[in-house]
């Protein structure tokens, strides 16, 4: 028999997991909050900060991660953020920010509450922009790894977590293996952690499930975007697939997240809208509400 308080103790408990806004807040099967990449919204931001802020708050979402923020000093976007009733938990910076200006990066990261620094790209071995005419070799991927074990190190020690977040030319095949495997066969998985953009992973042809099932401990962090696909998914032809908000696309997010529930190893994950095909705030609820209503 159930008794009075313990009935009482479970509709408490009950009515916190699922109040949001009069929406199931963890009805996803990782029972997170949503979560938005700020890059989404970064024409929106440099236009009137708090404004785009408050937005995101009211299309459902409770957590984000910065990208492409305002030139404004660290303590000005957390107040701001703070009035949004948003968490800052990550921030993506580019190689030179994570590798010679790491202190600075890391104290603006930790100003803004982020507890994960995440470098979305890599230059070549000499440091030059890889292009269509002087693409990344085996050996550049390789230096990117040694780099990327020295800023985790970095990293750990002053109370952040590390993590590199793909695109598509890292599934490019090279001398029987691809560079995203090469990058998790290289990094110690003590100092660097990854954030698999699930989307930009089908876009390359690969399958992000296949991807956890392989390197169950890997992954601590997901990216959720939709894409109409092209016919023939390849990662040296991205181009083809045109990304759309979540559910209008060709992507069934559905076993991700099952996968995902199983390793019990993802601690955030974002939408990203990189572009929208209605008006930006419709847009971002269309996807907040996908977020809320997923199930594995």
């Amino acid at each position: 028999m159930m008794t009075r308080r313990t009935l009482l103790r479970s509709t408490a408990l009950t009515a916190a997991a699922f109040t949001l806004q009069g929406k199931a807040a963890w009805a996803n099967p990782l029972g997170l909050p949503a979560g938005l990449q700020l890059y989404s919204v970064r024409e929106q931001m440099a236009q009137d900060l708090d404004g785009a802020l408050a937005a995101v708050h009211a299309a459902g979402y409770t957590e984000v991660e910065s990208a492409s923020l305002p030139k404004k000093p660290a303590k000005e976007i957390r107040a701001s953020l703070d009035k949004a009733g948003l968490r800052c938990v990550s921030a993506h910076y580019g190689f030179a920010d994570v590798t010679t200006r790491f202190d600075e990066t890391a104290a603006y990261a930790k100003e803004l509450g982020c507890t994960y620094l995440i470098c979305p790209s890599t230059p070549k071995r000499d440091g030059s922009a890889p292009g269509k005419s002087s693409p990344m070799t085996l050996d550049d991927w390789r230096n990117a790894a040694e780099q990327f074990n020295k800023v985790g190190e970095k990293a750990n020690g002053v109370g952040l977590h590390f993590g590199y977040h793909n695109h598509t030319g890292e599934f490019i095949p090279l001398e029987r293996t691809t560079p995203y495997a090469e990058l998790l066969r290289l990094t110690d998985p003590a100092k660097v952690t990854f954030e698999m953009d699930a989307g930009w992973v089908k876009v390359a042809g690969a399958d992000p499930v296949q991807l956890m099932q392989q390197y169950p401990h890997r992954f601590s962090m997901l990216h959720v975007k939709d894409f109409k696909l092209a016919t023939n998914p390849q990662p040296d032809k991205r181009e083809e697939s045109k990304v759309t908000e979540l559910g209008m696309g060709s992507i069934d997010f559905h076993p991700l997240f099952a996968q995902a529930a199983k390793n019990q190893h993802i601690t955030h994950a974002f939408v990203e809208q990189e572009a929208f095909d209605m008006p930006w705030q419709q847009s971002l609820k269309v996807d907040a509400d996908y977020w809320h209503k997923l199930q594995a």
